[in-house]
């Protein structure tokens, strides 16, 4: 293995530590790392990790805002967790979307999906991988049991309730 590491770096106008800082305060198994600070004692960089990805956050300043063509995804076990998040990450000014995703108060988009909306995708019947997609389609926050209730509108009991899933 060589010595070469990767880090994901998020631009941001001059809030990186606000973020990181809360980020490590809602997002499980997430870790604040170093702090850089210019020659006047201003942020520049805060390392932070989520589980084993490393991110970098840079106040930059407003050129670079940030934009939906990059997020970050996060595989959530259960509604509860998914709900918790949902609303952490919206709290003071977030923004929600569709399918899942959303825009958080400094302008990152996020996607908190539920490990049984994957389930459901990857379902044997192509019907009910379909009904789920179509249901996802619907929704801002991914709703559990209503991708259940779509997916199993032909009668069948569900994969999930069948052993299927988890």
């Amino acid at each position: 293995m060589s010595g070469t590491a990767y880090t994901t770096c998020l631009w941001f106008d001059s809030e990186a530590e606000a973020a990181a800082r809360y980020y490590c305060e809602v997002l499980p198994d997430a870790v604040l790392g170093e702090i850089s600070r210019m020659g006047d004692g201003a942020v520049l960089m805060v390392g932070f990790r989520l589980g084993t990805q490393e991110f970098t956050l840079l106040n930059g300043g407003p050129r670079f805002p940030q934009t939906e063509a990059a997020s970050i995804s996060v595989s959530c076990s259960g509604q509860a967790e998914v709900d918790r998040l949902w609303d952490a990450l919206l709290a003071d000014g977030g923004v929600p979307s569709q399918c899942g995703w959303l825009k958080d108060r400094w302008g990152v988009s996020w996607q908190i999906v539920p490990r049984e909306l994957m389930w459901m995708l990857s379902d044997p019947d192509p019907g009910r991988a379909q009904r789920a997609m179509a249901a996802m389609l619907t929704m801002g926050k991914i709703e559990i049991a209503e991708l259940q209730a779509a997916a199993d509108a032909d009668g069948d009991a569900g994969a999930l309730s069948e052993g299927r899933g988890p």
